[in-house]
């Protein structure tokens, strides 16, 4: 019994019977629930709200040619971070690598807020990469350490809601700040909201979370960490790579390659790019439904002005919506009587997202109206909250309480290093049909290139459909 967990005058009372009466809002959980979920918020509104003010920070830095690089540099060392933070989380508990991960989030938005040149700008976001790689690793150890398993669905709910307010609201008061005060602000005004979260959750996860014991205790496995080192620097190159299109890139994309196939293969669990029933197969759909959703949503709002026509802030508002979905599907699959439908759901889930990305380029075609992305969207976005919450909850699970932290950092990795890959693939393939050359705002005819955005579109529907394939391999064979 966790020190979160009360007991009565006798001390008798079960966990079985706590975790009847209690939810995630319950005195016990009260401090520690509001905390971490107020951390998940300031995430989420860091990554709703900086790329508002991205465009304009590069202009101002005279670093356009660099933009692309602000974005690699924060996926590549939040890799490296999300490895780490597995490590320490298994042999001290999480909340050394939690506390260290908002410091160096926090550090890296100041640097690059008051940034005087591009590549400044460009190593802070490098800082805040790391940072966000120890924090959502360290978030899903507390989970499996500090709730009972019948409470994990919902407080996985809770992260998921915690995206609806930014992906509205976060644009909007970005733009706003960058309009009225500059774009600096964006970035060193959140390090300041994190106080509030930190002395909520801190002592409530000191109390509740635990490492090794010394007698149990190993020492770091300097093999995983080179191999971190290994994936970081090749999905860096690969990333390179696939921004430039001329025969030299070659030896970059082959070098990436060369690092990422070796070191993937020991750092997610065996079977994993086999489907192999049970955790492999949790980790391959994260990575799947993860990567295949995140990169067809990257050329939405670019094709609905370019193609379409739209202001980029209705563009915006077309996936705005999406932001509720995922959280009612985050809470659908939380409540206990869908328990035992759980591959079900997930299966429907990708199901959804693989027609939501394929019916989005339907609107190249002026005939069809421009608001059926918003609604396919809205529908793709309720199968990722059934799909996403559902793999860590399956997550933690099926791991050793002395795994959690390993396993965690693999669900991140494939969830993180399939964005990468499936993002390069499909920026090479819009570049390769012209897609370079469409304009910023709604132009001729000529500027209209329909096939490079349904080469981008549809094979993530395929590898979406073949997501709802791996919901079949979820449960382990048992005698």
């Amino acid at each position: 019994m966790t020190a979160l967990e009360p007991r009565d005058a006798a001390g008798a009372r079960t966990q079985d019977d706590d975790a009847a009466r209690e939810g995630v809002l319950s005195r016990p959980y009260r401090s520690l629930s509001v905390g971490i979920v107020s951390v998940v918020l300031l995430i989420a509104f860091e990554a709703t709200a900086v790329g508002t003010a991205m465009p304009v920070a590069a202009r101002e830095l005279d670093g356009v040619a660099l933009y692309a690089f602000a974005f690699s540099g924060y996926f590549t060392t939040s890799l490296f971070g999300m490895v780490l933070a597995g490590q320490w989380s298994d042999r001290d508990g999480p909340l050394g690598s939690l506390t260290a991960g908002i410091g160096a989030f926090a550090a890296g938005l100041i640097l690059s807020g008051t940034a005087g040149g591009m590549w400044l700008f460009v190593l802070g976001r490098a800082v805040q990469g790391l940072g966000g790689g120890l924090v959502i690793v360290a978030l899903y150890v507390v989970v499996g350490q500090a709730y009972p398993e019948r409470l994990r669905p919902s407080i996985m709910a809770g992260f998921a809601a915690a995206w609806v307010v930014p992906s509205v609201v976060g644009p909007l008061a970005a733009g706003a700040v960058t309009e009225h005060l500059g774009w600096r602000w964006v970035f060193v005004g959140i390090p300041v909201l994190v106080v509030l979260p930190l002395a909520l959750a801190l002592p409530q996860i000191r109390r509740g979370t635990r490492g090794r014991t010394t007698d149990t205790a190993a020492p770091p496995d300097r093999r995983r960490i080179r191999s971190a080192l290994g994936i970081a620097l090749g999905a860096g190159l690969l990333q390179y790579a696939a921004q430039d299109l001329r025969p030299l890139s070659l030896v970059p994309a082959a070098a990436g390659a060369a690092l990422l196939v070796p070191t993937v293969r020991r750092l997610l669990p065996a079977g994993t790019y086999r489907a192999a029933r049970g955790l492999p197969s949790v980790v391959l759909l994260r990575g799947v439904a993860a990567g295949s959703f995140v990169a067809a949503e990257s050329f939405v709002p670019l094709m609905l002005v370019t193609q379409r026509g739209l202001s980029p802030t209705l563009a915006g508002f077309s996936l705005a919506a999406g932001g509720g979905t995922w959280a009612l599907g985050s809470y659908v699959q939380s409540r206990p009587r869908m328990e035992p439908y759980r591959e079900r759901l997930m299966f429907s889930g990708m199901l959804l997202v693989a027609a939501a990305i394929a019916t989005v380029p339907s609107v190249l075609a002026h005939a069809v109206p421009v608001w059926t992305v918003a609604v396919a969207w809205a529908f793709g976005c309720f199968g990722m909250g059934l799909v996403i919450a559902s793999t860590s909850v399956l997550l933690l699970r099926l791991s050793a309480p002395e795994e959690a932290g390993a396993n965690s950092a693999s669900l991140q990795i494939s969830d993180a290093l399939s964005n990468i890959v499936l993002l390069a693939a499909g920026g090479a393939a819009f570049a390769a049909l012209g897609g370079g050359t469409v304009t910023d705002t709604a132009g001729a005819a000529a500027d209209s290139h329909p096939a490079a955005f349904a080469v981008v579109f549809l094979p993530m529907a395929a590898v979406a459909l073949a997501g709802a394939w791996v919901t079949t391999r979820l449960r382990e064979h048992r005698p």
